[in-house]
Protein backbone atom coordinates (compact mmCIF):
# COMPACT_ATOMS: atom_id res chain seq x y z
CA UNK A 1 0.00 0.00 0.00
CA UNK A 2 1.25 3.43 -1.12
CA UNK A 3 0.27 7.15 0.10
CA UNK A 4 1.55 9.54 -2.20
CA UNK A 5 2.08 13.13 -0.22
CA UNK A 6 2.63 16.84 -0.81
CA UNK A 7 5.47 18.66 1.28
CA UNK A 8 4.77 18.10 4.99
CA UNK A 9 4.80 21.56 6.13
CA UNK A 10 2.75 22.82 3.75
CA UNK A 11 0.02 19.96 2.64
CA UNK A 12 -2.68 19.49 5.12
CA UNK A 13 -4.49 17.41 3.25
CA UNK A 14 -2.08 14.90 3.13
CA UNK A 15 -1.90 15.17 6.64
CA UNK A 16 -5.27 13.75 6.85
CA UNK A 17 -5.07 10.42 5.78
CA UNK A 18 -1.17 9.81 6.74
CA UNK A 19 -2.75 11.05 10.35
CA UNK A 20 -5.32 8.17 9.83
CA UNK A 21 -3.65 5.73 8.69
CA UNK A 22 -0.45 6.43 10.71
CA UNK A 23 -3.01 5.97 13.97
CA UNK A 24 -4.67 2.84 12.46
CA UNK A 25 -1.33 1.00 12.39
CA UNK A 26 -1.70 0.37 8.60
CA UNK A 27 1.15 -0.89 6.80
CA UNK A 28 1.71 1.56 3.92
CA UNK A 29 5.12 3.53 2.67
CA UNK A 30 4.77 7.12 1.76
CA UNK A 31 6.53 8.69 -1.37
CA UNK A 32 6.79 12.27 -1.14
CA UNK A 33 6.33 14.95 -3.99
CA UNK A 34 7.86 18.18 -3.25
CA UNK A 35 5.62 21.01 -4.18
CA UNK A 36 5.72 24.66 -5.55
CA UNK A 37 8.67 23.34 -8.00
CA UNK A 38 9.51 25.84 -10.66
CA UNK A 39 8.31 24.56 -14.93
CA UNK A 40 5.24 23.34 -13.02
CA UNK A 41 7.68 20.07 -12.13
CA UNK A 42 5.42 19.07 -8.92
CA UNK A 43 2.11 18.96 -11.21
CA UNK A 44 3.91 16.48 -13.45
CA UNK A 45 5.26 14.52 -10.42
CA UNK A 46 1.54 13.74 -8.89
CA UNK A 47 -0.31 13.57 -12.25
CA UNK A 48 2.11 10.38 -12.73
CA UNK A 49 -0.08 8.98 -9.53
CA UNK A 50 -3.18 10.66 -9.58
CA UNK A 51 -5.88 10.89 -11.60
CA UNK A 52 -7.00 14.76 -10.58
CA UNK A 53 -4.24 15.51 -10.73
CA UNK A 54 -3.59 15.99 -7.12
CA UNK A 55 -2.44 14.51 -3.69
CA UNK A 56 -3.17 13.28 -1.77
CA UNK A 57 -3.38 9.49 -3.50
CA UNK A 58 -3.79 6.02 -1.84
CA UNK A 59 -2.78 3.05 -4.24
CA UNK A 60 -3.85 -0.23 -2.40
CA UNK A 61 -5.24 -3.48 -3.88
CA UNK A 62 -4.86 -2.38 -7.26
CA UNK A 63 -6.61 0.33 -6.74
CA UNK A 64 -5.95 4.12 -6.56
CA UNK A 65 -8.59 6.11 -4.30
CA UNK A 66 -7.91 9.92 -4.37
CA UNK A 67 -9.12 12.75 -2.04
CA UNK A 68 -8.68 12.66 1.94
CA UNK A 69 -11.81 12.15 2.82
CA UNK A 70 -12.11 8.94 0.16
CA UNK A 71 -9.15 7.97 1.65
CA UNK A 72 -10.12 7.70 5.18
CA UNK A 73 -13.29 6.68 4.43
CA UNK A 74 -11.44 3.62 2.73
CA UNK A 75 -8.97 3.56 6.25
CA UNK A 76 -12.43 3.22 8.01
CA UNK A 77 -13.71 0.36 6.52
CA UNK A 78 -10.42 -1.78 6.97
CA UNK A 79 -9.68 -0.27 10.48
CA UNK A 80 -12.37 -0.27 12.77
CA UNK A 81 -12.38 2.26 15.57
CA UNK A 82 -11.67 5.06 12.94
CA UNK A 83 -15.25 6.64 13.16
CA UNK A 84 -16.74 6.20 16.36
CA UNK A 85 -19.01 3.22 17.10
CA UNK A 86 -22.19 5.05 18.44
CA UNK A 87 -24.60 5.57 15.34
CA UNK A 88 -25.00 9.28 16.39
CA UNK A 89 -21.87 10.45 17.55
CA UNK A 90 -20.75 9.02 13.90
CA UNK A 91 -22.98 10.98 12.02
CA UNK A 92 -22.00 14.02 13.85
CA UNK A 93 -18.19 12.98 13.79
CA UNK A 94 -18.91 12.48 10.02
CA UNK A 95 -20.20 15.72 9.21
CA UNK A 96 -17.79 17.98 10.62
CA UNK A 97 -15.20 16.57 8.98
CA UNK A 98 -17.30 17.06 5.94
CA UNK A 99 -17.72 20.74 7.12
CA UNK A 100 -13.66 21.02 7.16
CA UNK A 101 -13.35 19.50 4.10
CA UNK A 102 -15.71 21.73 1.87
CA UNK A 103 -15.76 24.65 3.96
CA UNK A 104 -13.47 27.53 5.79
CA UNK A 105 -12.73 29.05 2.22
CA UNK A 106 -11.52 32.09 4.08
CA UNK A 107 -9.33 30.88 7.02
CA UNK A 108 -7.59 28.16 3.88
CA UNK A 109 -6.62 31.20 2.06
CA UNK A 110 -5.61 33.64 4.74
CA UNK A 111 -4.15 31.08 7.07
CA UNK A 112 -2.51 28.33 4.75
CA UNK A 113 -0.69 26.08 6.43
CA UNK A 114 2.79 26.41 7.63
CA UNK A 115 5.04 24.20 9.76
CA UNK A 116 8.21 25.72 9.50
CA UNK A 117 6.77 29.25 9.80
CA UNK A 118 7.30 31.16 13.18
CA UNK A 119 4.29 32.13 15.00
CA UNK A 120 2.87 35.77 14.04
CA UNK A 121 0.05 37.43 14.51
CA UNK A 122 -2.02 38.50 11.23
CA UNK A 123 -5.12 40.65 10.32
CA UNK A 124 -7.53 38.64 9.25
CA UNK A 125 -10.56 39.50 7.26
CA UNK A 126 -14.45 39.57 8.89
CA UNK A 127 -15.29 36.02 6.67
CA UNK A 128 -11.99 34.75 7.94
CA UNK A 129 -13.22 35.76 11.57
CA UNK A 130 -16.80 34.06 10.90
CA UNK A 131 -14.66 30.71 10.00
CA UNK A 132 -13.39 31.14 13.26
CA UNK A 133 -16.33 31.47 14.97
CA UNK A 134 -17.93 28.66 13.48
CA UNK A 135 -15.12 26.36 14.30
CA UNK A 136 -15.03 27.22 17.83
CA UNK A 137 -18.86 26.99 18.31
CA UNK A 138 -18.57 23.51 16.61
CA UNK A 139 -15.91 21.96 18.62
CA UNK A 140 -17.55 23.36 21.76
CA UNK A 141 -21.36 21.75 20.65
CA UNK A 142 -19.49 18.48 20.21
CA UNK A 143 -17.09 18.54 23.15
CA UNK A 144 -20.19 19.85 24.81
CA UNK A 145 -22.56 16.78 23.64
CA UNK A 146 -20.17 13.65 24.10
CA UNK A 147 -17.65 14.58 26.64
CA UNK A 148 -14.44 14.86 24.90
CA UNK A 149 -11.40 14.55 24.82
CA UNK A 150 -12.22 14.52 21.25
CA UNK A 151 -15.12 15.83 19.09
CA UNK A 152 -17.00 12.58 19.31
CA UNK A 153 -16.21 11.53 22.80
CA UNK A 154 -13.09 9.51 24.21
CA UNK A 155 -11.46 8.46 21.04
CA UNK A 156 -9.71 9.91 18.28
CA UNK A 157 -11.05 10.13 15.25
CA UNK A 158 -11.52 11.01 11.79
CA UNK A 159 -12.95 14.21 12.29
CA UNK A 160 -10.09 15.02 14.86
CA UNK A 161 -7.53 14.25 11.75
CA UNK A 162 -9.17 16.65 9.83
CA UNK A 163 -9.38 19.45 12.45
CA UNK A 164 -5.22 19.09 12.89
CA UNK A 165 -4.07 21.62 10.12
CA UNK A 166 -6.42 23.89 11.53
CA UNK A 167 -5.07 24.00 15.04
CA UNK A 168 -1.55 24.26 13.47
CA UNK A 169 -2.79 27.45 11.73
CA UNK A 170 -4.31 29.18 14.85
CA UNK A 171 -0.63 28.80 16.04
CA UNK A 172 1.03 29.78 13.40
CA UNK A 173 -1.23 33.24 13.18
CA UNK A 174 -1.49 33.54 16.19
CA UNK A 175 -5.32 33.02 16.94
CA UNK A 176 -6.58 33.56 19.72
CA UNK A 177 -9.87 31.32 19.94
CA UNK A 178 -10.66 33.80 23.41
CA UNK A 179 -11.47 36.46 21.02
CA UNK A 180 -13.90 34.04 19.48
CA UNK A 181 -15.97 33.01 21.45
CA UNK A 182 -14.06 30.24 23.21
CA UNK A 183 -14.23 29.81 26.96
CA UNK A 184 -11.23 27.38 27.24
CA UNK A 185 -12.29 24.35 25.75
CA UNK A 186 -11.89 24.54 22.13
CA UNK A 187 -8.37 26.44 22.68
CA UNK A 188 -7.51 23.03 25.14
CA UNK A 189 -9.01 20.48 22.20
CA UNK A 190 -6.62 22.43 19.65
CA UNK A 191 -2.98 21.79 22.32
CA UNK A 192 -4.45 18.55 22.47
CA UNK A 193 -3.98 17.51 18.63
CA UNK A 194 -0.95 19.25 18.53
CA UNK A 195 0.57 16.67 21.59
CA UNK A 196 -0.72 13.17 19.50
CA UNK A 197 2.17 11.22 18.37
CA UNK A 198 0.76 10.93 15.06
CA UNK A 199 0.99 14.46 14.82
CA UNK A 200 4.38 14.92 16.97
CA UNK A 201 5.91 12.56 14.14
CA UNK A 202 4.51 14.40 10.88
CA UNK A 203 5.64 17.65 12.42
CA UNK A 204 9.37 16.48 13.00
CA UNK A 205 10.03 14.69 9.60
CA UNK A 206 8.57 18.18 8.35
CA UNK A 207 11.56 20.15 9.55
Amino acid sequence: MELVIGTRKWSSWSMRPWLVLTRAGAPFRETLIELRQENNISGEAIRLHSPSGLVPVLKADGVTVWDSLAICEWAAERWPGLWPRDATARALARSAAAEMHSGFGSLRRECPMDLAAEPRAVELSEATHKDIRRIVALWTELLDRFGGPFLAGEGWSIADAFYTPVATRFRTYGVRLSDFGDDGRAGEYAARLLEQPEFLAWEAAAK
